[in-house]
């Protein structure tokens, strides 16, 4: 066994791992919750509402939480092409956990910055 398939079935088997996995990804939370505020959104209009990501890394996104069946893609046979994104079921139950977090981030903020700059004023001791 490779190193990859051992990787890939060492995934398989955590599937806590697993799922966490898929949001490593800063954008992947932000691009979630924007599109269970919105309910229906287009790529152009993400885009704009996320200012600093790239629209390469923003299609990535987008195709990963396709993948996991988090979001659907409608494309529209119009010219130009027209394409909207909306969270499904799956998506729409995963949205309360992540305001979950985010108000626990909120919450907790200071208190984690006090310690990081204490851990690297000590770490440069």
């Amino acid at each position: 066994m490779n190193k990859k398939e051992a990787s890939d079935s060492i995934m398989e088997m955590c599937p806590v791992r697993n799922v966490i996995a898929r949001f490593g990804s800063k954008w992947a939370i932000l691009t979630l919750l924007i599109i269970g505020k919105q309910k229906v959104v287009r790529f152009s209009e993400l885009g704009r509402l996320i200012p600093d990501i790239s629209s390469r890394v923003l299609s990535s996104t987008l195709r990963t939480l396709e993948s996991d069946g988090l979001i659907d893609r409608k494309v529209y046979a119009v010219a130009p092409p027209k394409v909207e994104y909306r969270l499904t079921d799956t998506g729409q139950s995963l949205l309360p956990l992540i305001r979950q977090l985010t108000e626990w981030a909120l919450a907790n903020m200071k208190k984690v910055m006090a310690y990081r700059k204490r851990y690297e004023a000590a770490a440069d001791r």
